[in-house]
């Protein structure tokens, strides 16, 4: 049955990749109505298609047609350069006969893109991505011409990346809108752009940015081949390439990094990475991204580098302290109680009197209540969503405790780790998942569990690569000038290279002058 099935569905395939290829080979002939009935056929069925034809009063001969798609066109734009324009003019003078249509596209038509087409496929792609194609009677070629204009969001600043001094403007959904703030900030001729559609149904526009003298060759043809490599229906969200292109897809820790702030990509384009827009998604993505990207933020380069620096610690502490906590605490009070004073021990113990569950298991039971509320809030309207974190934190913790469910440690130790996550939010997935895994540890083998479990941790970031780039970059290569811009954020004067292997080519970030004053 599944074979029959199988069969059937590859013979389905097959005339599918016919019927395409036949498409894409077929080419408009030199009748209107003809050209006019083969796209209506290609995109029947759908009633917001408009086809508007008019006529030269000048010349007879000269009948056109405009075929778009009502609603993703500016009206000004079709009636002011395109149809008044072609009604208006006297075509029979100063205007060759011989090839009227190219006549029309260079002393008629007011438009800053025309692009003529003789191929089917490309005209109704054209159609469907809101352009409008023209057509003249007698001539099996079209010209595509621009006047797409939609509700596009206004630039504001993102929800989830807020800071006190920076830019307050961020990515929208639009590619070209996103090409623009980044334009204007990486003025320079070597800022390069790529364009690609993936998803077959979708249509998905895609572009691929860099600086040409700056970015590694071998991480830019990586990426494009990993791009190419992509055969899917559909993209929605850059969130679908993300996972499409990354190294280790079954590791908790992720290898492409994303932003919806400008000034973060444009920093990024400068130290030799690659930022690959979306249509339709605000978040671009960046690639290498190795670890301590993570702990950096871009108001660490717009303030003093002492608080900078500060500020970076305490976000690694954090990171490091919400998946460590909850299992050292749980080895101590469970393994190894000869290491707490006896005041505090005691002081434990009877907290958990009555208590019926292990350390262990309310430690997995409270983690899971507090992931839970975190879920419930983001997913709730603002208002809302803050209410059931108060509520939720507040009403059951505390009633946890009255009912002898778990003890009041184990709710402290857990809104600790809770706190300390959202310290770097980036990191969500691997500080909830190595964190149940050090848990998990710890409670089988106590104190050597946790130290066993977080050598795995560290070896399996050590093993792991960002499109050839090792994870621990900045890390295992402190000495040098990449260590300055890791952990720590040294003063701009002193940052005179960018890091190493990513931007190999052109290392040279700054020179400082002899009598500069330090």
């Amino acid at each position: 049955m599944f074979g029959k099935d199988k069969k059937k569905k590859s013979g389905n395939n097959n005339i599918d990749s016919e019927s395409n290829k036949s498409k894409q080979d077929k080419e408009l002939g030199k009748s209107l109505d003809d050209n006019i009935n083969l796209v209506k056929s290609i995109l029947s069925d759908d009633e917001t298609l408009v086809v508007r034809r008019f006529q030269n009063k000048f010349l007879k001969a000269a009948k056109c047609c405009i075929i778009y798609f009502d609603g993703m066109v500016n009206q000004l734009i079709i009636n002011e350069s395109i149809i008044k324009p072609v009604l208006d003019s006297n075509l029979t003078q100063d205007i060759s006969a011989n090839n009227l249509l190219e006549e029309l596209q260079f002393k008629v038509l007011v438009n800053n893109y025309l692009v003529s087409s003789r191929n089917v496929d490309s005209i109704v792609d054209a159609i469907i991505c809101g352009d409008v194609v023209f057509f003249l009677d007698g001539y099996d070629e079209a010209l595509v011409i621009r006047a797409n204009d939609w509700e596009k969001r206004a630039i504001t600043e993102p929800e989830s990346e807020r800071l006190m001094r920076g830019p307050r403007e961020g990515f929208t959904e639009s590619l070209e809108t996103n090409l623009v703030l980044l334009r204007r900030r990486i003025k320079c001729p070597l800022f390069k752009t790529e364009f690609r559609v993936i998803g077959q149904r979708t249509r998905t526009k895609v572009c691929v940015c860099y600086i040409s003298d700056i970015v590694s060759l071998n991480i830019l043809n990586e990426l494009r081949r990993r791009l190419d490599d992509i055969n899917i229906d559909g993209i929605i969200d850059s969130g679908y390439i993300q996972e499409l292109i990354r190294d280790e897809p079954f590791s908790p820790f992720c290898t492409v990094g994303y932003s919806e702030r400008p000034d973060v990509v444009a920093a990024k384009l400068l130290e030799g990475r690659i930022a690959i827009i979306v249509d339709g998604s605000p978040a671009v993505l960046t690639v290498p991204y190795i670890i301590v990207e993570n702990a950096q933020a871009n108001e660490d380069y717009y303030n003093n580098y002492i608080l900078a620096s500060f500020n970076r610690f305490i976000r690694t502490t954090a990171t490091i302290s919400a998946v460590t906590i909850p299992a050292v605490y749980m080895a101590i009070v469970t393994y190894h109680q000869e290491m707490l004073p006896t005041p505090v021990l005691l002081s434990l113990s009877a907290s958990r009197q009555g208590v019926p569950f292990p350390t262990a298991l309310s430690f997995f039971i409270m983690l899971l209540i507090f992931d839970i509320l975190r879920e419930a809030g983001a997913r709730m309207p603002l208002s809302i969503g803050q209410a059931i974190n108060i509520v939720g934190a507040l009403v059951l913790g505390e009633a946890a405790i009255n009912a002898k469910l778990v003890s009041a440690p184990v709710i402290v130790i857990t809104a600790v780790s809770g706190i300390l996550t959202l310290l770097n939010a980036r990191m969500l997935t691997a500080i909830i998942f190595t964190r149940f895994f050090l848990l998990f540890m710890a409670s089988i083998l106590g104190i050597y569990g946790v130290i066993f479990g977080f050598l795995i941790i560290v070896l399996h970031l050590s093993s792991m690569r960002s499109f050839g780039v090792p994870y621990l970059l900045s890390i295992t290569r402190i000495t040098d000038h990449d260590g300055q811009d890791s952990w720590i954020r040294a003063p701009w004067w002193t940052m005179t290279l960018r890091p190493k292997i990513i931007a190999a080519r052109n290392l040279v970030r700054q020179t400082v002058g002899k009598n500069r004053r330090r």
